[in-house]
Formats: C-alpha cells, structure tokens, sequence
C-alpha cells in the first residue's frame, strides 16, 4: 500500500469534524504557485458570472453585508 492510500485510509476513518479539519490544514498548505484545477464546468460558470457583472446584468453587494446577512440568518454571532 502506497503511503497515500495509508493516509487515505486513516483518514477516511475520522469523523465528519476531523476529516473537515484535515481539509482545511491540508488547503492551507497548498503553496500560492500551485493552484487547484478547476473543472471546466466551474471554469465555464466562473466566466459566465464574470460577464454578467461586467456587462451590468447583475450588481454586487459589499461582503460585510451579505456575511451580515448570512449570520443574521443561521442564528450566528457576527462578533468576530
């Protein structure tokens, strides 16, 4: 067994809160100059959405209201 699939197979076998953990540690340490691929669907959507607020067809709301918002909404303290 590969030292990936050993590491895999441990993994697979935290619960949910840990596994979620590890994904985040293991993002945080992707370098800068090694971005994801991403699918080309997502590729596909990201341009779409890019054109739309290019073009006018839709308009943009400052962060710090829509983090507001979504606090507000999922009964969340926003006091960080």
């Amino acid at each position: 067994m590969s030292e990936f699939d050993t590491v895999y197979s441990a993994a697979s076998q935290l619960p949910v809160a840990d596994r979620l953990r590890l994904i985040d540690a293991l993002a945080a340490m992707v370098p800068d100059d090694h971005p994801p691929t991403l699918p080309e669907v997502w590729l596909s959507e990201i341009e779409r959405r890019c054109a739309e607020v290019d073009t006018g067809a839709v308009t943009t709301e400052p962060w710090e209201d829509v983090r507001s918002r979504l606090f507000e909404n999922h009964g969340l303290s926003d006091a960080d």
